[in-house]
This record gives C-alpha cells, structure tokens and sequence, in this order.
C-alpha cells in the first residue's frame, strides 16, 4: 500500500507548483509587466539580481539580522519563562505587565526604536526580537505550568535534589510546548524582519522590496516576496530537523 501511494505523495505538491504558476501566469496576461510580472519575467529579475551581487548580499543581511535577534529572544525569554513557570508568586507578580505588553504590536515599537536606537541595524534587530519574545516567553511558561505533577512527585520520593529535578524532569517535560512556541516565534519574527527593514534599514530583503517599488520593478519586488517565502521554509525545515534530532535524544514523543 505504501508504494502505491508513495508516487502521489511526490507528485501531487509538483502539480499543485504547476497549477499555481500556471494561474499566476494566466492572471498576468490581464495586466501589463510593470503592474504583474509572469513567472519567467520574475526569475529573470531574480537572474539579474543574482548576477550583480545584490540579491546575495542582502539575504546574508537578512539572514545575519534573523539569527541574532532570534538567538537574543531565546536566550532570554526561555530562561526567564522557565523561572516564571517555577515560580509561582513571580509570575503572580508580572503576569498582568506581560499580559498588557503582549498584544501590542511589534511594529507599533518602530517610532520608538528609532529614537533609542536610530537609522540601521539596531531599530531592526529590536522590532524582531520583540516579535519572538513573547511567543517564547508564554509557550515556556505554559509549558512549565502544564508538567505532570506525578512526575514531580515521583521524582523527589527518590530524593532527586532541586536542580536536577529542573534539569533532568522540568526541561525534558516541557519541551515539547517550548518548541511550539519556538516555532510560532520563527514564523512571527521572519515576517517582522521583513516590516523592520521596509521601515527603517538601509538593506535586507524589507529594503529590497522596498527599493524595487523606487524604480518600478515590480519583477525585483516579486522576486524579492519569493526569497522571503523560500528562505522562510528552508528556516522551518531545519528547525523541524532540529527538534527531530533533540526528540530522539531526549526520547520525546
């Protein structure tokens, strides 16, 4: 049964590309180049970008961007909801604050950032960091909060101390809730790295998109939202195998 149905499950999202370019290609015909360019005259753009440099050195800027405002969320929104989680009076005590500043968008902070921080890559960094905290911060909070108490319980009948009943019980049990919050947080924050450099950096892909609208190349803007989308799933990707590879080591799910 698995071989028979093994040819549709690589086939069927290569036919679903096909109908896509080919409605894509189909609507462009209704309007002229400069307003919806077909898919042959975005890859050409895409070519004609490659080939001078600028498409690369912009995703590098992106990506740099991406991995140090993200790697700034993690680093302080999983220790920081670890405690909370643990400690019940301290999230008591700042629940309400974090539950005011959560809803308000990210974007909302860019006046702001740029008066801290000014013009460039710091306005940017902040804006995505912002956007990955919070899901961070709650998922792991939650996380803590949802551990089974039997694990607990069990654990300090053996006499298990209290620091490696944090590391050895907490930390594995709520890894899994961690996680989904990690991956909501990429999907937020690539989406934000993209607003912050439309806003206020002079490069990256936001930049990109932006500057294309300057000089009416709608194919450059389109290819530009097409390296957003690629680059977002090969993201997703790796961090799915990622969890994959701690899964089995930890012996989660």
């Amino acid at each position: 049964m698995q071989t028979n149905w093994l040819p549709k499950t690589i086939l069927l999202p290569w036919l679903a590309l096909a109908a896509f370019l080919g409605l894509w290609q189909t609507a462009a015909g209704f309007y002229t180049p400069e307003q919806l360019p077909g898919p042959a005259k975005v890859l050409a753009g895409l070519s004609e970008l490659a080939e001078s440099g600028i498409l690369w050195e912009h995703i590098q800027v992106s990506l740099i961007r991406f991995a140090i405002s993200y790697s700034l969320a993690l680093l302080v929104a999983v220790p920081l909801g670890l405690s909370l989680g643990w400690h019940t009076y301290s999230l008591k005590a700042l629940g309400p604050i974090l539950q005011i500043l959560r809803p308000i968008s990210p974007i909302a902070w860019f006046p702001l950032a740029v008066l801290w921080f000014g013009v460039g890559n710091a306005p940017a960094i902040f804006i995505i960091f912002l956007s990955a905290f919070f899901p961070i911060l709650l998922s792991t909070i939650s996380a803590v909060r949802k551990i089974d108490p039997v694990y607990l319980k069990v654990a300090q009948n053996f006499g298990v101390g209290r620091g490696m009943l944090f590391t050895k019980i907490v930390i594995p049990a709520a890894f899994p809730y961690i996680m989904i919050g990690l991956n909501i947080a990429i999907g937020v924050a690539w989406i934000h790295l993209v607003a912050g450099e439309m806003l206020g950096a002079q490069s990256g892909l936001g930049y990109l998109i932006v500057d294309s609208r300057n000089f009416l190349r709608t194919d450059w803007i389109m290819g530009g939202m097409l390296v957003v989308g690629l680059l977002g799933l090969a993201i997703n990707t790796l961090f799915g195998w990622a969890e994959k590879s701690i899964n089995r080591r930890w012996g989660v799910g």
